[in-house]
């Protein structure tokens, strides 16, 4: 594969970045005075950085790069269609193939009778597609009323107006007037920090009950739809007790409630499954997708809706799309990227090899003096740091303070792993192989050895 090679000093880089790029969810004065760490170019699971540094992804780029860094097929793909068909718009009663494949293929895939797709350019704008959609699908049935969608405190579904308004980040909520209003939340299945007493078996069934209590309150007439992401990522890879899951679906199917799985980072594999839905044994009305379905070569994403759904949207003019929606480039790559992980039998190998070696290697970090509990589902991971892993405690001092001195440490040892608050998380590209995993696990447990020695030099390493 050729490469573009970088003659620009890093530090020339940092500058520039410094004074033209304004980045996602980062403050700005505070990266200009440290500088970005350059990505110059990466190969299988691991980064290559401006100075020259090999730095293993256990992050998947932004949980996207499921079918690994620096695959031709995907490149070929996109100068293909380039070169046939670049660009063209499926509004005004047009189409092309691409998009015809791309959506045949995930009716294909999806569970139950999701057999339609309007495609977006993100997740972010799935969701916002998802709003219009089921409010649209209640009033088409003749029930207007029914606009409020309840979603959880600590999901992730965008950061969008819309989608971010779904979302239940309260930072995300505090800038920029959200959340709209009809979106409501009820409280995250998140056992670790939040079941006090209660064994995670009662506590997955108080926390799926509140849906319902929200429900009542909102009146079963006033409730569209509720959204949830099969394992909350980006909030933590928040994996909700066994009992959880069972009472939401038996809610929503009680009250006739649209149910929306969101599957952006879910989707494609991460779970050992096409998509969390089958892993959890979910039946949603509408699933949203992203990331993974195409790998992060090309932007793209999508909600994948049932035939009854899509039957009522289709009986009208559903006044909503995007310029770019079913890119044919995107699309495109996305197919490709889609029988790779088919053919290769990546989705297979995360459900019965890797995923599993994974699972083990991962768990023992539990057994570090510092962790507290090591949740795994598929190739989603999250460590719980505590100062007393007896009392689930948090730290002395500012929450997430000790998890963001473990993402430092663990980059500096040429380890990519986030920090929400004080969770640690990991989603590898899923190609990674069983000795890139153990190095994963080498270079977690050296970091976590040093983050907590700074944690307690600093005198943080003490119940708050």
């Amino acid at each position: 594969m050729a490469q573009l090679t970088n003659t620009v000093p890093t530090a020339e880089l940092q500058a520039l970045d410094a004074a033209h790029h304004m980045h996602p969810f980062t403050h700005g004065a505070e990266l200009g005075r440290k500088g970005a760490r350059i990505i110059t170019s990466a190969e299988g699971c691991w980064l290559t950085d401006s100075e020259g540094n090999r730095i293993l992804d256990g992050m998947a780029g932004l949980w996207c790069v499921n079918i690994g860094y620096g695959r031709q097929e995907l490149v070929d793909a996109a100068a293909r269609q380039m070169a046939e068909l670049p660009f063209y718009n499926t509004f005004f009663q047009t189409s092309h193939v691409p998009a015809i494949r791309l959506a045949e293929k995930l009716a294909e895939l999806a569970p139950g009778d999701l057999n339609h797709v309007f495609f977006a350019g993100s997740g972010s704008e799935a969701n916002d597609t998802n709003i219009r959609m089921v409010r649209t699908y209640w009033e088409m049935k003749g029930e207007p009323q029914k606009k409020a969608i309840i979603s959880r405190w600590n999901a992730y579904h965008g950061s969008s107006v819309g989608s971010g308004s779904l979302g239940g980040m309260k930072g995300m909520h505090a800038q920029g007037g959200l959340p709209i209003p009809d979106v409501h939340h009820i409280d995250q299945p998140n056992w670790w920090a939040e079941g006090g007493e209660m064994s995670p078996e009662e506590f997955g069934l108080a926390r799926a009950r509140q849906l319902e209590e929200k429900i009542l309150e909102l009146g079963p007439e006033n409730v569209a739809a509720f959204i949830a992401e099969p394992v909350q990522g980006a909030g933590g890879v928040i994996v909700a007790p066994e009992t959880y899951w069972p009472e939401v679906s038996r809610i929503v199917k009680h009250y006739g409630i649209l149910l929306i799985a969101d599957e952006v980072i879910c989707g494609f594999g991460r779970t050992g499954n096409w998509f969390g839905s089958q892993t959890l044994d979910l039946a949603p009305d509408i699933m949203t997708v992203a990331k993974g379905l195409s790998s992060g070569y090309q932007p793209i994403g999508g909600s994948i809706v049932s035939s009854e759904v899509a039957s009522v949207i289709g009986g009208g003019e559903f006044n909503h799309g995007y310029t770019y929606s079913g890119h044919p480039v995107a699309a495109a790559v996305a197919l490709e990227n889609l029988r790779l992980l088919d053919e290769e039998g990546v989705v297979t190998r995360v459900r019965e090899d890797t995923g599993p070696y994974l699972k083990e290697r991962f768990e023992s970090l539990g057994e570090h003096p510092m962790v507290g509990e090591a949740k795994i589902v598929g190739m989603m991971g999250s460590l719980a740091l505590t100062p007393d892993k007896s009392a689930r405690a948090a730290f002395k001092g500012e929450g997430g303070t000790v998890g963001y001195l473990c993402r430092e440490r663990c980059f500096a040892n040429n380890l990519v792993m986030r920090h929400v608050g004080d969770r640690m998380i990991i989603s590898p590209p899923l190609v990674i192989s069983r000795e890139e995993i153990d190095a994963l696990i080498a270079r977690a447990w050296k970091s976590l050895d040093e983050a907590m020695a700074e944690a307690k030099a600093q005198g943080l390493f003490a119940p708050a």
